[in-house]
């Protein structure tokens, strides 16, 4: 009869390498496939007349994923039209796709959440579509047997949202739990503060720019300051803004962020979950979030076991067995006092 088949749905890179990591685990005994995030209706529509290229429904998180999977030589089922899945792994519940309703499905946790604002509680308590509040809404499909999450915090954070606690599986995830890792690297600069912004303006959130940056300098107070960009922004006017502002700061739009962070001495973020990867190597960490609630959330650092982990749950439940409860270690790297700044 061959064997089981599993289809894992990526959307950014850090999305299809978790996937990846948790597919590798189990490549042996099942039929992987992966798709670049799909939609609908609707919105597949819109997709295909490339009016959401700001989402990872198209644009470049959508040509990233397909050279990626490319690259890799990972067998591709776009929109997994071409099986009967016995297992749908997804790192994302926003969208659930017609072809999941009545599919075991397995929800990863991609990293951290967007805040709890105004959109979060109309989404939630008006039922609008989840995608209208991005990830704070993570988890609120319930269309899924198990959500594999970072850390116990997480899975606290989401049982208060109203996530089922007995469908959530800590285990940790993989990109996020083996942060020491990129201590061994080859970016040559040391002992800067980087500053990690985001692409909030092209997805379509607020962002004051120009006020984060001269946060950005007073924190630094003279120090030699690196601006790494998020990979979506439009290059051309953040570095304006940049060289305009804090003309001394060195731009980089490329290379390994995690690197980047291994080697400054203090980070400054917005809403990314790069924070995370200064707070377990204990950097000086800066963010629009409550400092308190983030050590509470910062993922497992089990060495890389993250993927494996997830792997064991997909099995429990393609096999129709009962879940082995997951023994992720739980050794977290110390957190130095982490101040926060306002949010604007």
């Amino acid at each position: 009869m061959g064997k089981k088949k599993i289809l894992f749905i990526g959307g950014s890179l850090n999305q299809t390498t978790i996937a990846e990591a948790v597919a590798i685990h189990l490549s042996r005994d099942y039929d992987c496939y992966f798709t670049p995030y799909y939609s609908d209706g609707l919105l597949g529509k819109l997709a295909e007349m490339g009016w959401l290229d700001f989402t990872a429904l198209g644009g470049k998180a959508r040509f990233d994923t397909e050279t990626y999977l490319k690259e890799r030589n990972l067998k591709v089922d776009f929109g997994g039209k071409q099986h009967d899945y016995d297992l749908i792994v997804t790192t994302s519940d926003l969208l659930i796709q017609k072809n999941l309703r009545g599919k075991k499905v397995i929800l990863i946790q991609e990293g951290m959440t967007d805040p709890e604002n105004l959109m979060y509680y109309l989404v939630k308590y008006l039922r609008l579509p989840r995608y209208l509040a991005s990830t704070s809404v993570t988890g609120l499909s319930h269309a899924y047997d198990h959500f594999c999450v970072a850390s116990n915090g997480y899975r606290d954070l989401f049982v208060r949202k109203g996530v089922d606690r007995k469908k959530i599986v800590v285990t940790g995830i993989p990109n996020f739990d083996n942060m020491a890792v990129h201590l061994n690297n080859d970016f040559s600069q040391r002992g800067y503060v980087l500053v990690a912004t985001s692409d909030a303006r092209e997805t379509l959130k607020f962002d004051n720019r120009k006020k984060f940056i001269r946060q950005a300098m007073k924190i630094a107070a003279g120090r030699e300051m690196i601006f790494k960009l998020h990979p979506n922004e439009n290059y051309d006017r953040a570095v304006k803004e940049i060289n305009h502002i804090a003309p001394q700061a060195q731009v980089f739009h490329s290379g390994d962020t995690n690197h980047m962070i291994a080697n400054c001495d203090v980070l400054i973020t917005q809403y990314s979950s790069v924070v995370y990867v200064g707070m377990a190597l204990g950097k000086e960490v800066y963010s629009y979030f409550d400092k308190t609630q983030l050590e509470k959330l910062v993922p497992l650092q089990n060495g890389g076991k993250s993927g494996e982990n997830i792997a064991g749950v997909c099995r429990s439940v393609v096999e129709r067995q009962p879940p082995n409860t997951v023994k992720a270690k739980t050794r977290l790297y110390p957190v130095k006092e982490s101040p926060v700044y306002e949010a604007m």
